[in-house]
């Protein structure tokens, strides 16, 4: 029967029919599949009749129905493409009568802003999930009303927030941002800042400052897991990508010990602000990429472009990388590396630009726009403020003129229509003219720059783990990857792999973004595991990619979407990949399958504990290794105590202990914790002598306490570790007791000492005459006996220097010893 409807309808009225149809949850929940499988065909076919069209006759005669579908010419085809795209990308549209609604801004491409009460719930179970790995440690760090941070570096930021605290006169006072201290400005700035910040926020007083030490690290990684899960949609356009992402950031060890509860350290700053930077970079890149995969059989790739430029969120996406850039340089001393991977993303995204015909200058503006907010911010932050060192006000002008001159020649490149291997080729040429240039015109900042490189790959800090490298040959290499990352890391590289292969064969700007970024810290971390948690967050996208096409494979989950796009046959014409939906006659597909053969059962079972279950184990272990144990935390506060009760000051209360301890004790008896460079210079020299006490000379009132736990092994009985940790210094048949080292706390894990002159006792008796000088000491529950045997000299003098206060005897006699005897090295003598 002839149909006398027009063909063509108006895109507003064809774009509120589709969304209708779409959102039909009565009859079923795959409308947009049904949708795209129609713009497909249509795509494929000027017009098209029923039997090429994958879909049932109910569902054909509903799209008719609807005026969706229209019949020209006894065939069909799409009464308005732009009305059905319209829809599926989520965009207001205006009538063909001209009158229109003020538009709103188009919100990003693939983005969770619009609400899906599932995938909002399982986000919220993998945060929650996120936050719960990120606590483990809470019942270490909340002790008796003292918040006790994990490892040594996190005292080191705890000592400059409550620094700035005492000089700040409130949250306003920008002073404390405009003339901070050089120690502070030197290589942290931002870190400071912020942690200052949200002190003052919170109060500006101990609480506060306690509470910014023990949850900022927690609340910095639930925003990073938003900012990941947002990344891995963007990426992906799968909201089961995002989630698992999500998840496997949870349960990457190295991550855990970094940004667990009271870790307040500048990784915190830095690993969010990274997110950042590659959602806005993956963001920017997919949007030209959806455009032009939209207008490539249209208008054009020009088209596309300049809708992207007149795009408002562009511009946004650009500044915001701008300012993220910025903010994770001055976040730490290794700023200079955050500007290499966006230099590298820069060269080739213009490479694939060319390669596709897009104008890489116009395609790249927004970028190029972003690194222009960051070079003038990081230039304002540097010599305004004084905050980092001189590179890092100059590396990201650098970046920019690359940057510049790199779309420039990818420009010309592309009106020569020259081949894009020669392009890459010639960009890597310019990049090693760029550095040359640099060194001649700033030799002073390339030498600075070279011995930051060869500090953070080549030093040796002294036997620190985070130093290692992530091949580890101790651990046969392939088993260190899974301690610090989890299993993950081995899905996650396959599908690294992959993505290279994606993005040599088509435009995938946003895979770009995650494979340079996944590379250039897999590299750094193949030097030093400290950047495996870097790693961590592109790492867990490309991972959770893995884990749902690893579900898919065996049946338990529906194929990633990027899996089930339209492929493109030898003639360039689009042609559909199979699909199973409800509309073609097959059952619906659910995003995850819950299936009552046990059999599939298991192998869902087996399959999270293959790629969850050893990180369930490693988390915890890993974030305990961190953790001060009960011995350490009681044996400073015994010396605090002490400290309090002698009227101690700095230094005179310094403690020495390992190096890696140093910090925490200091921290909590004198709030000294900047440095531990005297403990990791001197600690190891003093536990291996064979006389302690000629060190009490040597400390000249630099130390007043020292700490010795007992996880260093056996050590040979003649050490000052054995005669001081295993003996208490009370001496035996081979030693003689200590004269300067009082047993403060003892227990097997810790012992305490504080470093004393000690009193002289002083007695008349016969010529020759030995005796012996005793007494005993309760000590963390212990009864410690100190004895001397001592001989009396030709003219019966006896002098005995001794480290503890109370009742001795001498002989027949008794002698009391006072405790300001004992610190001042009084004389004293029986009655």
């Amino acid at each position: 029967m002839a149909d006398d409807r027009e063909p063509e309808r108006d895109p507003a009225a064809v774009a509120d029919a589709a969304a209708a149809f779409r959102d039909d949850a009565d009859d079923r929940d795959d409308g947009e599949a049904v949708l795209e499988t129609l713009l497909e065909v249509d795509d494929e076919y000027e017009t098209w009749t029923f039997d090429e069209l994958p879909l049932d006759s109910g569902t054909f005669g509903e799209l008719v129905s609807r005026d969706i579908v229209a019949k020209t010419d006894g065939e069909y085809r799409v009464a308005s493409r732009d009305g059905v795209r319209a829809t599926l990308e989520g965009r207001e549209i205006a009538d063909e009568s001209g009158e229109s609604e003020d538009e709103p801004l188009p919100v990003p491409f693939s983005s969770p802003i619009a609400f899906d009460p599932r995938a909002a719930g399982a986000l919220v179970g993998a945060l929650a999930f996120l936050v719960a790995m990120r606590l483990l440690n809470v019942r270490s760090v909340f002790r008796d009303g003292l918040v006790v941070s994990p490892g040594n570096d996190p005292y080191y930021y705890r000592y400059w927030m409550e620094e700035l605290l005492a000089a700040s006169n409130g949250l306003t006072d920008w002073s404390i941002l405009t003339d901070m201290p050089d120690g502070a400005a030197g290589t942290r700035p931002l870190t400071h800042a912020a942690n200052w910040w949200f002190a003052e926020l919170l109060g500006g007083d101990q609480w506060a400052a306690d509470v910014v030490a023990a949850g900022l690290p927690v609340v910095a990684t639930l925003a990073l897991g938003v900012v990941v899960y947002w990344l891995a949609v963007v990426v992906t356009d799968d909201v089961r990508v995002g989630v698992a992402s999500v998840v496997l950031l949870a349960l990457a060890p190295v991550h855990a010990v970094y940004s667990g509860v009271g870790f307040l350290e500048h990784r915190l700053h830095q690993y969010f602000w990274l997110g950042v930077t590659l959602l806005t970079l993956a963001w920017l890149g997919v949007d030209v990429q959806r455009r032009h995969g939209r207008e490539r059989e249209q208008t054009g790739a020009r088209t596309a472009v300049r809708e992207h430029l007149a795009c408002p969120w562009a511009w946004v996406a650009g500044l915001v990388l701008g300012i993220a850039l910025t903010l994770s340089a001055f976040a730490w001393g290794g700023s200079v590396l955050m500007f290499v991977p966006v230099a590298g993303y820069v060269a080739l995204k213009a490479a694939i630009d060319v390669r596709d015909g897009l104008s890489p200058a116009l395609a790249n503006a927004p970028l190029v726009a972003g690194l222009v907010v960051s070079a003038v911010l990081s230039a304002f932050l540097h010599f305004r403020w004084g905050w980092h060192e001189t590179f890092t006000g100059v590396i990201p002008a650098v970046v920019v003129v690359g940057a510049l001159a790199v779309v420039a020649l990818g420009e010309c490149w592309r009106q020569l229509e020259w081949p894009v291997g020669g392009f890459v080729g010639v960009t890597a040429v310019l990049a090693g003219f760029g550095l040359l240039a640099f060194r001649s015109v700033r030799p002073g900042d390339w030498e600075r720059l070279w011995g930051r490189a060869d500090d953070l790959f080549f030093r040796d800090h002294m036997g620190a783990t985070e130093t290692g490298s992530l091949f580890a040959t101790e651990n046969s290499i392939i088993f260190e990857p899974m301690a610090q990352l989890g299993l993950n890391f081995y899905l996650a590289l396959a599908v690294l792999v992959w993505a290279c292969w994606l993005v040599y064969q088509r435009y995938e700007p946003g895979w770009l973004v995650l494979a340079v970024s996944t590379t250039f810290w897999l590299v750094l971390a193949a030097f030093q595991v400290r950047f495996a948690a870097q790693l961590a967050v592109p790492l867990s996208v490309l991972g959770g990619m893995g884990l749902v096409y690893l579900l898919a494979w065996v049946d338990l989950a529906r194929v990633p979407k990027r899996f089930r796009e339209s492929e493109t046959d030898e003639t360039g014409r689009s042609r559909l990949r199979e699909r199973k939906t409800a509309a073609d006659g097959g059952e619906r597909e659910p995003s995850v399958v819950v299936s009552r053969d046990w059999r599939q059962l298991v192998m869902l079972f087996w399959i999270a504990l293959l790629i969850c279950g050893m990180s369930l184990i490693f988390v915890p272990s890993l974030s305990a290794q961190t953790a001060y144990s009960d011995a350490q935390v009681d044996a400073t506060l015994a010396i605090d105590e002490h400290a309090m009760d002698a009227d101690r000051e700095y230094p005179e209360d310094f403690v020495l202990s390992q190096w890696g301890d140093s910090r925490m004790h200091n921290y909590f008896v004198n709030g000294e914790a900047e440095r531990y460079s005297y403990a990791q210079s001197t600690f190891d020299d003093f536990v291996t002598d064979t006389d302690p006490d000629s060190w009490h000379d040597e400390f000249d009132d630099q130390v007043g306490y020292v700490v010795i736990t007992g996880d260093r092994g056996e050590a040979p009985p003649e050490t000052s570790l054995a005669h001081l940790h295993d003996n208490l210094g009370t001496g035996d048949s081979d030693r003689e007791p200590l004269e300067h080292y009082q047993a403060l706390y003892v227990d097997d894990e810790a012992t305490a000492f504080a470093v004393v002159p000690g009193a002289n006792v002083t007695a008349e008796l016969e010529p020759g005459e030995t005796v012996t000088v005793a007494t005993e000491q309760e000590v963390s529950g212990e009864t410690l006996v100190y004895e001397r045997v001592e001989t009396a000299d030709e003219d019966g003098s006896l002098e005995v220097r001794v480290p503890y206060a109370g009742e001795y005897s001498v002989g027949d006699e008794t002698v009391e010893v006072s405790e300001e005897a004992v610190e001042n090295g009084g004389t004293v003598a029986p009655d």
